[in-house]
């Protein structure tokens, strides 16, 4: 690992470049003492240099979650200096520029938030992140603790270069139990998504919204349009859709597409004016029947005044992916040219265990990568989800979130998303799947 700041050679910084994706970027200096949290570094005299972590969590359930983590860590290394540098906004795309600029002048921080899988693709094709499944895997038992879903994502080359701390679960559907019972609706007994679409209509008919949903911007539709796809078709066929089988497939994805068109009809009237939260509000306030999000969605719920869960609210797996977990995770890697190999090591050792991960997980409203982990100090909703990850026959990777498709796919599959809202067209937004792996 080497601890040498000088240039990168003009061949292999475009190499960095064009596997990156933004070779735009080739004129940008990384100077010390930038805005992008680059400092001078400093060594203890315990002889560790500072440990320099940049993240997106700079509020919310977040900031508190990342702050008991830095203190757990304190607390084993009290010797290790640490330096957190986080870069707020976008949703994490802020951080990720950030990050694309100062790996290409290799000037990397110690480690920073990242999705696991197919996100660290481009800095893998650039020998940017090293492996390190033996100094850091080969501790705490994790290889061991974790799911074979996890590790893979860890492995976005063929070696563990990164370590995942959290999992939001996807394959989430929330419902209001006084709207639905009313509307003479079991959740548990919808089978597969289509069977969704009738279940919305009756709540529709008993004088609520169907499905509470934002589409003033794309990710939601996307990240529900993946669990049609799973919950309809199976395991097998969303994963030949993540490795570009998309005409094989044409007749699922135009399917799940029309399937995602009919359920728009159901939602909420401002769906194109509001955010995820504002729509959430319409399941605590009794509006709405259904609502599909990520398992953050019930943070919201945890702090609503007379919503329990198993009483005002519940939820079921999306119809149709019942045993399996279907995963947004967020992950710390080890950058070559590491400023504090030596802390970072420890750092990252520190983030794959259980001490780490039930100070982090609760707070955040996650659950954690190891299954090993005492479930004493979260709430029941995440203790069962909990029981179903360590359960469940398989942990399929997000594709909105990146861990299942890479940066410029992401991008591609998100426009197409984009146009699918704007005109529920299924024929053009199949035609732009395609597009999305040429």
């Amino acid at each position: 690992m080497s601890n040498n700041n000088s240039s990168i050679p003009r061949r292999k910084y475009l190499t960095a470049a064009g596997a990156l994706g933004i070779a735009g970027l080739a004129g940008c200096s990384g100077g010390n003492g930038g805005s992008d949290g680059t400092t001078e570094q400093t060594t203890t005299q315990d002889g560790y240099n500072t440990l320099k972590v940049q993240h997106w969590w700079t509020g919310g359930d977040g900031a508190a979650a990342v702050e008991a983590l830095f203190e757990g860590f304190k607390e084993a290394y009290p010797e290790i200096p640490v330096e957190q540098n986080p870069v707020a906004g976008g949703a994490g795309e802020n951080l990720q520029a950030v990050i694309k600029k100062r790996i290409l002048n290799n000037n990397p921080p110690s480690s920073w938030q990242a999705w696991p899988g197919a996100n660290l693709q481009p800095y893998v094709q650039a020998d940017k992140l090293e492996n390190i499944g033996e100094s850091v895997w080969g501790h705490n038992d994790m290889k061991s603790a974790y799911l074979a879903g996890p590790k893979q994502a860890a492995q976005p080359g063929g070696n563990y270069v990164t370590v995942p701390l959290n999992i939001h679960r996807l394959n989430n559907l929330f419902y209001n139990t006084a709207v639905v019972e009313e509307a003479g609706v079991d959740p548990s007994s919808i089978s597969k998504p289509s069977d969704l679409v009738a279940a919305m209509k009756a709540v529709e008919d008993a004088g609520y919204v169907g499905m509470a949903m934002q589409t003033k911007s794309a990710w939601s539709t996307g990240q529900l349009w993946a669990q049609v796809l799973l919950g309809e078709y199976g395991a097998e066929t969303y994963t030949a859709f993540t490795e570009g089988k998309v005409e094989a497939n044409s007749e699922a994805i135009k399917d799940t597409l029309q399937i995602v068109k009919d359920y728009h009809q159901y939602y909420n009237d401002d769906a194109g004016s509001i955010s995820w939260t504002e729509a959430n509000k319409l399941i605590i306030n009794g509006e709405a029947g259904f609502f599909h999000q990520g398992d953050w969605a019930a943070g919201m719920y945890r702090t609503a005044s007379n919503f329990e869960y198993g009483k005002q609210w519940d939820h079921v797996p999306f119809p149709g992916t019942e045993g399996l977990y279907s995963m947004n995770m967020d992950s710390f890697p080890f950058p070559t040219n590491n400023p504090s190999p030596e802390a970072t090591t420890k750092f990252l050792r520190y983030v794959g265990s259980v001490d780490a991960q039930k100070r982090f997980n609760p707070k955040k409203g996650s659950i954690p990568p190891r299954t090993d982990v005492p479930k004493d100090a979260f709430g029941p909703f995440l203790q069962n989800q909990m029981d179903d990850f360590k359960n469940s026959e398989a942990q399929p990777p997000s594709i909105q979130h990146g861990l299942a498709i890479g940066p410029d796919k992401l991008s591609k599959f998100g426009s197409a998303m984009s146009t699918f809202i704007s005109s529920y067209n299924v024929s053009d937004t199949y035609n732009q799947l395609v597009k999305v792996f040429q």
